[in-house]
């Protein structure tokens, strides 16, 4: 995180396509002293083009710009200039696109119909080394690392250890559900269902899902 002058104004820059918005984001800035508004671009490739050159506290990208992903941006920026702080204002809430841009590197995550006085709160939080993410990103993010514990969560069961996800998929098939049944009921690709079973096979040493339906009701694994 940049060392902020606290006589100084934070430099902000925004890529956002839709001039309305970027307007009003602009004005709320231009009102509050604490604030200096340095660059507002529409386009993403311009945006990396103009920043590289300008030294910015934080910039707002928006995700859905005309020419290239704001992802892109967020990338670019973030290797351009490491400690400037990244903050996407955009309508894409989808755990695909925000786990995109948080690796990408942006520092927070807000959707659009955020209040423009909460986003000056924001935008301090942030300079003060917070993450600021809307309520609904937060609570994506929340369930998929609570998913994640328990796909790797042992259920206990004699020698052999199965996870939770792949202990619920085995009870699935042994119930006679398809692969893409189970991958719509269990809310996964059919590629990570079969991903599963292919580890379920290694631990039951087995070679197909009748022999690993039949070997875990052996070791009651699965009633």
């Amino acid at each position: 995180m940049t060392t902020i002058d606290p006589n100084k104004p934070i430099r902000i820059a925004i890529v956002e396509d839709d001039p309305a918005l970027r307007k009003m984001i602009v004005s709320l800035l231009q009102a509050d002293p604490s604030y200096a508004v340095v660059a507002e671009l529409a386009e993403g490739k311009a945006a990396i083009a103009a920043l590289a050159h300008l030294a910015v506290d934080i910039v707002l990208v928006d995700i859905g710009l005309p020419d290239i992903s704001g992802i892109e941006v967020i990338r670019e920026l973030k290797a351009l200039a490491r400690e400037c702080n990244v903050l996407v204002v955009t309508t894409f809430g989808d755990e695909k696109t925000v786990t995109a841009a948080l690796e990408a590197g942006a520092d927070g995550y807000l959707l659009k119909g955020t209040a423009l006085d909460e986003l000056k709160r924001d935008l301090h939080a942030l300079q003060d080394g917070g993450s600021p993410l809307s309520p609904m990103i937060a609570r994506k993010l929340l369930n998929r690392l609570q998913a994640k514990a328990a796909d790797e969560t042992p259920e206990s069961g004699g020698e052999t250890r199965l996870t939770r996800r792949e202990h619920e998929i085995l009870q699935m098939i042994a119930k006679g559900f398809s692969y893409a049944e189970t991958s719509t009921i269990c809310d996964i690709s059919a590629a990570t269902v079969h991903s599963h079973l292919k580890r379920i096979y290694r631990k039951l040493e087995v070679h197909s899902k009748t022999e690993a339906v039949y070997e875990a009701r052996r070791r009651s694994l699965i009633h």
